[in-house]
């Protein structure tokens, strides 16, 4: 198909619930916060998106110690560090923001690893991220601390290393690969949980978990992982992939949305400016090469 070709009204739609479903996710998982500690909390998520859909997706044909890979750097590491800061660290609009830094992790360890060439458009997204990224750590207050930014950027970099590592499982079926790692992420997250949450925490959190924080768990793992990647991997297979992965922008948009309409977090010109500059940069690492090589076809001609 061609990346001119329009999107059909009802994939457009598709892809947007997709990226609102994950951004406002980071409300979600501070509601589900006030319940459940965060290591116990990703454990349900990877438990409950590992079954019962495993019976229904085959097992991609990739190695064992690549799932295992992926799944201690997405399931552990990046959610792993997430759910800690948001517990109290970071606000949810922030996170949600900060964490896409993983774009920019992801270009670097490509270099280091894969000697893949750095764009000059791409290190000046990357300037302009980095100086958003500033402005937060220098008005750090009550709802985010220097140690929440460390840990979302560690889950950020933590992401990128499983970006790296899926990118070498190939070409497969992303939502199988998703799940069947996730049975990778369940022992080593609950041995965190009864480490860092305590045997009494864990169950004390189950026992005092009402209906509104299983549907938060629930939307982590039902509809954030299982439909939100099988929709977005649905979507690929149809379409160029620079007609849909620009959506992914629209993320922290809904994320600092929502953390503003539901749990009133402010929106101060400081933070607005921090997001100005952190999208700037995403939108120019992701649209830079394209429009180098547009520029570059009639001088060629």
């Amino acid at each position: 198909m061609s990346e001119t070709a329009s999107l059909p009204l009802r994939h457009l739609l598709l892809a947007l619930a997709v990226v609102a479903i994950w951004g406002s996710n980071f409300v979600v998982i501070k509601y589900a916060l006030h319940v459940m500690p965060p290591m116990t909390l990703a454990v349900l998520r990877f438990a409950i998106a590992f079954m019962p859909a495993c019976f229904f997706l085959p097992r991609p044909a990739v190695g064992w110690r690549n799932l295992a890979a992926y799944g201690g750097f997405v399931a552990v590491g990046q959610f792993g560090l997430l759910y800690l800061a948001m517990r109290s660290e970071i606000s949810p609009g922030l996170a949600s923001l900060v964490v896409q830094t993983q774009v920019f992790f992801t270009l670097l360890l490509a270099v280091r690893l894969a000697g893949e060439r750095v764009l000059a458009s791409q290190w000046l997204g990357l300037g302009l991220a980095v100086a958003g990224i500033g402005i937060i750590v220098t008005h750090t207050d009550g709802t985010t601390t220097p140690l929440g930014l460390a840990m979302v950027l560690g889950a950020a970099f933590s992401w990128a290393c499983g970006n790296i590592v899926g990118k070498r499982a190939g070409r497969v079926n992303m939502l199988a690969y998703v799940v069947w790692s996730s049975a990778f992420a369940v022992p080593p997250l609950l041995a965190l949980a009864l480490l860092l949450d305590g045997p009494a925490r864990i169950a004390g959190a189950l026992v005092a978990a009402d209906a509104g924080t299983w549907a938060a768990v629930l939307w982590q793992a039902v509809a954030n992982t299982l439909f939100g990647y099988g929709c977005w991997s649905w979507l690929l297979a149809r379409h160029p992939a620079a007609r849909i992965v620009p959506m992914a922008l629209l993320v922290p948009i809904f994320g600092m949305g929502a953390s503003s309409l539901l749990l009133a977090e402010t929106l101060p010109g400081w933070k607005l400016m921090a997001a100005a500059l952190v999208m700037a940069g995403l939108a120019i690492n992701l649209f830079g090469p394209r429009l180098l090589r547009l520029n570059a076809r009639p001088a060629k001609d």
